[in-house]
């Protein structure tokens, strides 16, 4: 979006003076190493090109009043009460980081925020911790409140766990808050460490195909899967001690699986522990340059995905089967939570045409829905913008 359109916007819906302070944050894409950040292991996202900006101006008022251009509903809460959730609104995005600002002492002033994302709502790129972290930086900026990156991040995963209610990992809030233009970031979820990987793809496009499903991760099974990977550690506790799934290697995992006396919550951590390999071994193909390998396992992550954690369905599964029919797709597989969302595909430059024209109506065919698909370019991390 413009800056000057979102600024008209802005004082459209709270007409005054005094100019807003703008910043951006991205939606991001995982590349592989999906269900594995809660779990402890590895991840590789980088940011998107795409994302949500907020307008924001302190005023006198004790209240925050906020809207946006992509839906209807506004909200003025007041400072003087306590910070509740507003049924499943978008407001309670930022409300609930300003509600972990406050726990740390943040004592919010009056303020009018607008924000405008252009990350297709529901889609698995991760709109809402898009949404967490530009209200982060922003009151950081607004306030000078000092806070470091990575403690923003952290602040935007609160938020979601705490107040919104989503038992998501950190992955999402780091990649919107930590990305660089054309890398991938390596995560470790449970040290932080991580690497900024250079995304060099000659000859190749990343293209992301949104099914167009409707989904809500938190009214999805999604706090289920996290369920039943501590149902998993806590049955292989006996054989090793361990917090997390990712700390077993796959022949670990084969040593003391059947300590695991559910046939489904084995699964479930079967797919955990090989994602997390998966992935360590993604990076290291990457950087070696063998995009083909790197595409094997991107493939070898939906398989997994779809057969053990079971978080896939017709539509993704329908768009990742259809996606590898064609020639010079070397990689294909879902991204996200699951349970709708969107599919990301390594695709030989000159396959990119054939992909979208030929996917779209066989998806169409199958499902009644039709997918949208966007050739992707990785983009910087959350920022102000200077005007």
């Amino acid at each position: 979006m413009e800056i000057q359109e979102l600024e008209r916007q802005f004082w459209a819906a709270f007409p005054g003076a005094k100019e807003p302070e703008i910043c951006r944050s991205p939606g991001r894409v995982n590349l592989i190493g999906e269900h594995t950040d809660y779990n402890g292991g590895y991840v590789f996202p980088c940011a998107l090109s795409f994302g949500t900006y907020l307008a924001t101006r302190k005023i006198p008022e004790p209240l925050i009043r906020m809207a946006t251009t992509n839906f209807p509903f506004t909200a003025e809460i007041p400072l003087e009460k306590p910070f509740l959730k507003i049924g499943e609104e978008w407001v309670n995005y930022p409300l609930g980081v300003v509600s972990e600002l406050a726990k740390r002492g943040f004592k919010p002033e009056g303020l009018e925020m607008v924000f405008s994302g252009n990350i297709p709502n529901k889609s698995g790129l991760s709109s809402s911790a898009s949404i967490e972290m530009v209200t982060a930086v922003a009151l950081d900026e607004l306030y000078n409140l000092g806070y470091d990156r990575i403690e923003l991040v952290k602040i935007g995963r609160a938020a979601e766990n705490n107040f919104v209610g989503v038992n998501c990992g950190i992955m999402d809030q780091f990649a919107s808050g930590m990305g660089r233009k054309d890398h991938a970031i390596y995560l470790n979820c449970d040290t932080l460490d991580y690497e900024l990987v250079p995304v060099k793809l000659d000859g190749y496009k990343l293209v992301i195909a949104n099914t167009n499903k409707v989904r809500g991760l938190a009214d999805s099974k999604y706090n289920e899967r996290v369920a039943e990977c501590q149902a998993a550690v806590k049955a292989l506790q006996s054989g090793k001690p361990i917090q997390y799934l990712a700390e077993l290697s796959s022949a670990e995992f084969e040593q003391y699986n059947h300590l695991i006396p559910d046939e489904v919550v084995m699964r479930r951590a079967r797919h955990a522990v090989l994602e997390n390999e998966r992935t360590s071994l993604a990076v290291k193909t990457l950087k070696a340059g063998d995009l083909v390998r790197f595409g094997q396992l991107m493939n070898d992550s939906h398989d997994s995905l779809r057969d053990d954690y079971e978080v896939t369905g017709l539509e993704l599964d329908t768009l990742v089967a259809e996606s590898r029919k064609i020639p010079g797709v070397i990689g294909s597989r879902m991204t996200g939570a699951g349970f709708g969302g969107c599919t990301v595909s390594l695709v030989k430059d000159e396959a990119v045409e054939r992909m979208i024209a030929e996917v779209g109506p066989a998806y169409h065919a199958i499902t009644g829905l039709t997918a949208d698909f966007y050739v992707a370019e990785i983009g910087d991390g959350a920022k102000r913008i200077e005007l």
